[in-house]
């Protein structure tokens, strides 16, 4: 039996691991990705590469791996995967496709339980010692508001279930969508215009992949569009957000909070914009990230690339 060779450059699960040693050649390296020049050494001779969105596979890469075939994505964003340069040398990308769905989902909803009722400012002020028990009394239930869903593929539609099971009425936007609504199970969700989206929702979550048609698609202008003190929630990918303008309007009261889990710059450095505004969330790319949903993407991966390689 001639077994494929696979070269793994970021974590994945140990089951995942034993599914593709039981049928291949696999070089084990999780932190292979902060080393470029022996990142290009071991691609030479390698039939599968796994990454995760650390791994910048280019052209440079590819051309030291003549004999590479499938490249496997340990998420779903493809930012860091040179598709063009892939399709040229026939090369199949595999990401992991509604694998962290539920995870990223809870974490929409949750955050926007929190923002709505302010738990965070109250946390804040709470650990100073005030009590400021009036001014978060004047807060609203989630119970029957709307929720806009921006992006409506697979995690979209994971997240507009667990919101309607809150109570929420949802509404979405999808620019490759044309139908006037999508039906889910026992309710469906209208597709509307962007704008209408905005000016109805008391939430906007995004999910949308960053292409150029989305890189700052949420900048001044389209955040000026946001109903009066709504909340939004990016779990998608940072250029899609204008951090800027997002903190301008958070700071004066336009946006009534946010949840930012990407940022335009990753790891961010530099977040001072958003110093000092209360009702907001941010977090290191987590979303997505739990120890359910690692085990759902690496074995996703690992069953879809031993599928191509064969045996």
């Amino acid at each position: 039996m001639n077994m494929s060779t696979i070269l793994i450059s970021e974590f994945i699960t140990s089951q995942a691991l034993e599914t593709l040693r039981s049928k291949h050649s696999v070089i084990y390296e999780p932190d292979l990705y902060k080393d470029r020049p022996a990142l290009i050494a071991a691609m030479q001779n390698i039939d599968g590469l796994i990454v995760r969105n650390l791994t910048q596979v280019n052209e440079e890469i590819l051309l030291t791996a003549p004999n590479l075939r499938v490249v496997g994505r340990l998420g779903v964003g493809l930012e860091n995967i040179e598709l063009t340069a892939c399709a040229k040398r026939n090369i199949k990308v595999i990401p992991a496709t509604g694998a962290n769905a539920e995870s990223v989902a809870e974490y929409v909803v949750g955050a926007a339980v929190a923002l709505t009722r302010g738990f965070i400012p109250a946390t804040m002020a709470t650990l100073k010692g005030e009590w400021p028990r009036p001014r978060f009394s004047g807060y609203h239930e989630f119970l029957g508001q709307t929720f806009g869903i921006v992006g409506f593929g697979s995690i979209g539609r994971v997240v507009a279930k667990k919101a309607h099971a809150f109570g929420l009425h949802c509404v979405a936007y999808d620019p490759m969508l044309s139908e006037d609504s999508i039906a889910l199970d026992g309710f469906s969700v209208p597709l509307l215009q962007l704008n209408e989206l905005l000016s109805k929702s008391n939430a906007v979550s995004l999910h949308l992949p960053y292409l150029p048609e989305t890189k700052n698609l949420f900048n001044a202008t389209t955040l000026d569009q946001m109903k009066e003190g709504a909340c939004l929630i990016n779990t998608a990918r940072g250029g899609i957000v204008d951090e800027l303008a997002l903190a301008e309007r958070l700071r004066s009261g336009r946006i009534g909070g946010a949840a930012i889990d990407v940022f335009s710059t990753e790891p961010a450095k530099d977040l001072s914009h958003f110093a000092g505004i209360e009702n907001l969330i941010l977090t290191p790319h987590i979303a997505g990230v739990t120890h359910e949903s690692n085990q759902r993407v690496s074995q996703m991966i690992a069953d879809e690339v031993n599928r191509y390689l064969g045996v």
